[in-house]
């Protein structure tokens, strides 16, 4: 048996455009100018609130970042119906989801730093849910890359990490993995170039949601 662990956004999904646009409006808000989108895809995974003080290079929570996230999660959904918000699957996810679920030796997992209503959200809308038997959120867990999210999963359906396998798109997924004792699977079509995840400890690198197979 392997247990397979995806990152949601810049994995699953691509959300960077959604994510970029409500973190610009939650600094304008607060009076700071709007960030570049290199700025902002350069924390997407981490929790939320470690992602607001990090791009303004604070390096504890304050509690303006405390109050930036409050407005972040505030205005999320009302910016997610917008034109042009959607949050879309990368190609070749769906299949191979499907693929994954319809093997008896795979059990299914997320581990992202997004929210709990937000996971649920990306797993409804695009057919998912009943294929994720466990998963750990942003609500659930410390931040990545501290490997509760993995360890957890692990923990619940019976794994050891050695027989978990961590797909993500940023340098944090990969160290979380490597810190739980999780084979760590980069994906080139996410935020986080090939080079930061094997410098970050990637094991394989997945150039299409295809390959993701080839490691499992």
């Amino acid at each position: 048996m392997k247990l397979a662990l995806f990152d949601c956004d810049g994995t699953l999904v691509d959300s960077a455009a959604l994510i970029h646009e409500v973190m610009a409006r939650t600094f304008v808000a607060f009076g700071h100018p709007r960030p570049a989108i290199e700025s902002t895809k350069s924390i997407i995974g981490l929790t939320l609130d470690i992602a607001i003080a990090r791009m303004q290079g604070k390096p504890h929570v304050d509690n303006e970042a405390v109050a930036m996230t409050a407005h972040y999660k505030k205005i999320y959904m009302d910016v997610r119906g917008e034109p042009g918000m959607d949050v879309p699957l990368f190609d070749g996810i769906k299949t191979v989801i499907a693929a994954l679920a319809a093997r008896d030796d795979i059990l299914i997992g997320a581990v992202t730093g997004k929210s709990r209503r937000g996971l649920v959200s990306v797993l409804e809308i695009h057919g998912f849910a009943p294929h994720f038997i466990v998963s750990r959120t942003a609500d659930d867990c410390p931040s990545k890359p501290h490997p509760a999210m993995v360890t957890e999963c692990c923990d619940e359906t019976g794994m050891n990490p050695a027989d978990a396998v961590v797909i993500g798109d940023a340098i944090y997924d990969m160290q979380m993995a490597k810190a739980a004792g999780a084979k760590a699977v980069g994906v080139s079509w996410g935020y986080a170039s090939v080079d930061e995840l094997i410098a970050a400890g990637a094991d394989a690198i997945a150039h299409h949601p295809n390959d993701v197979l080839d490691h499992l």
